[in-house]
């Protein structure tokens, strides 16, 4: 007992002893475990931050650089692909993927995103997140490869549809890697640096995009001289950006594997205190109890019938609610736009005319632009302000400020654009900056600590799904309008839209709870009070 007293007194949280008679060894082994627990979860909330929370935010962060690679990179191929696939179109469909294909090629990856998160959200609460860290890697890896080498049948099916079947279950993978890294980084962070932890792992989703930018350029550039001479080579340049998506995730693949199940889950679904203490010594390098004693433990698995008694409660299901429609209503605006980005800037007359080579590689830099002013800082801002300023408050200024922006570009779509193209892209960049500076990094950080431990996956899994719904709209409902009236005539009504969908998540904010400062254990424990 030494070490532990030697280590609570270095945190300041002093270790649970208790006195209790040797005549009764039930209630003896009872206190030995609630003491253990106790000093696990004191050695995890105050833990100085070490290498293992490096670690363990590097692991969940290179797959989350690699789901937006894959996500936004389809962005750029799949307006590559219309130079290939339609290029002897008639009129104004020349060198254009179909407004429906297009759509349906993007949309694929949300469609599966939706069947992920919520399957893989509650196979973590059910079987544990060892267990399951790691599959949903394999299934990115080997979906990113295989959408590359897409091509048509013999009888049916076009490049299009071959490439939306692994685009689909591709999806199911990115969407099983919400849930489950953001569980895993929130149940091994400190409780001082619990948001920002969580903040840097989503944070990689914009090296991601700007990577899968950067890549699109080099291989153009590598490509020049074929596609200058003739403009079907281009069909080696999407396949090549598609594939090298798949290269980070090798590299984190064996990481995943080998993470040790987090304390909090083999503690109050495993049951098993001495195996969560020996995870704590091995992880943190901290001993809080004597690992020597074997027990058998009988683990407890959450129920449906469980969770419905505990949502049945308003004030339990008031937060599932806040964190379901605040990312439904975010992600409506942030898919809306990012998948389409590419669109935009040539609505906008930036990508301009010329070559295919020239209006891609225009097209590529213009998003690097857009993310490395607006999306990067957003996240990184986030990332250094979360712990101080809190997760509500970031996100009621996020969904305010794109409410107002949205409003501008909406109504002033025209007006803004006849006097200044910079003055609009500037605009949009700030959109960009309060997107991820707002409610697309808080939707994703507050389901990850405002529920218990035995349902925390799930309803991660469930408010992730919602914002893939989200996406879903924007791209299979919302988005087809924008040739309305002509070629891209109606994307100043769109814009209106997710201005609307900004006061949404506004409103819906209020349900959320802050949860700055508060360990998990506390949280949970202020929900059970309140029924």
């Amino acid at each position: 007992m030494a070490d532990v007293q030697d280590f609570t007194a270095l945190q300041g949280t002093e270790p649970v002893h208790h006195a209790v008679s040797s005549s009764d060894p039930l209630k003896n082994e009872a206190d030995r475990d609630y003491e253990m627990r106790h000093n696990a979860l004191a050695a995890i909330d105050n833990a100085k931050f070490g290498w293992f929370h490096v670690k363990a935010c590097m692991v969940a962060g290179v797959g989350f650089f690699t789901d937006s690679y894959d996500i936004f990179a389809i962005n750029l191929c799949s307006l590559i692909m219309g130079y290939v696939y339609y290029a002897d179109a008639a009129g104004d469909a020349a060198n254009t993927t179909p407004t429906k294909i297009d759509m349906w090629v993007k949309g694929a990856t949300q469609l599966g995103c939706i069947i992920g998160q919520f399957g893989f959200g509650y196979l973590a609460d059910r079987l544990g997140r060892k267990r399951i860290y790691g599959v949903e890697l394999i299934i990115i890896i080997v979906c990113t490869l295989g959408g590359s080498f897409a091509g048509m049948t013999a009888r049916g099916l076009s490049v299009y549809w071959v490439l939306f079947i692994w685009r689909f279950i591709l999806g199911i993978g990115i969407g099983g890697d919400y849930p489950v890294s953001a569980i895993i980084t929130s149940e091994f962070a400190t409780t001082k640096n619990r948001g920002a932890m969580i903040a840097a792992v989503f944070a990689m989703q914009g090296f991601g995009i700007v990577a899968a930018a950067i890549v699109a350029i080099v291989v153009l550039a590598c490509f020049k001289g074929a596609v200058d001479g003739d403009q079907l080579m281009l069909d080696y340049v999407w396949r090549i950006i598609m594939g090298l998506g798949a290269v980070p995730g090798l590299v984190a693949l064996y990481f995943r594997l080998t993470i040790p199940e987090t304390p909090r889950y083999t503690l109050d679904v495993e049951k098993n205190t001495q195996r969560a203490a020996a995870d704590v010594h091995k992880t943190l390098g901290h001993k809080v109890a004597d690992e020597s004693v074997e027990r058998v433990c009988v683990a407890d698995k959450p129920t449906w019938t469980e969770f419905y008694h505990h949502f049945k409660h308003w004030r339990n299901l008031r937060v599932l609610v806040g964190t379901t429609v605040t990312w439904f209503a975010l992600d409506v605006a942030f898919y809306g736009i990012n998948l389409n980005s590419s669109i935009i800037l040539q609505a906008i007359g930036f990508a301009g005319k010329g070559s295919p080579y020239k209006v891609l590689l225009k097209t590529a830099a213009g998003n690097i632009i857009l993310n490395l002013l607006g999306t990067m800082p957003g996240y990184w801002v986030t990332v250094f302000t979360i712990d101080k300023l809190g997760r509500r408050t970031i996100q009621f200024i996020g969904f305010t400020v794109l409410l107002i922006l949205f409003c501008i570009l909406g109504f002033g779509y025209h007006k803004i654009l006849d006097k200044s193209v910079a003055g609009f892209v500037v605009l949009f960049t700030l959109a960009q900056f309060f997107q991820n500076f707002g409610p697309n990094t808080t939707t994703f950080i507050i389901p990850a600590e405002a529920f218990p431990t035995r349902f925390r996956s799930t309803c991660h899994g469930i408010s992730a799904a919602c914002g893939k719904v989200g996406a879903v709209v924007a791209q299979l409902g919302v988005f087809q309008l924008k040739d309305r009236g002509g070629k891209n005539a109606f994307i100043p009504q769109l814009i209106q839209i997710f201005a609307l969908f900004m006061l949404v998540g506004l409103v819906f904010t209020w349900f959320v709870p802050e949860t700055k400062g508060k360990s998990l254990e506390e949280l949970s424990e202020g929900e059970n009070a309140r029924e």
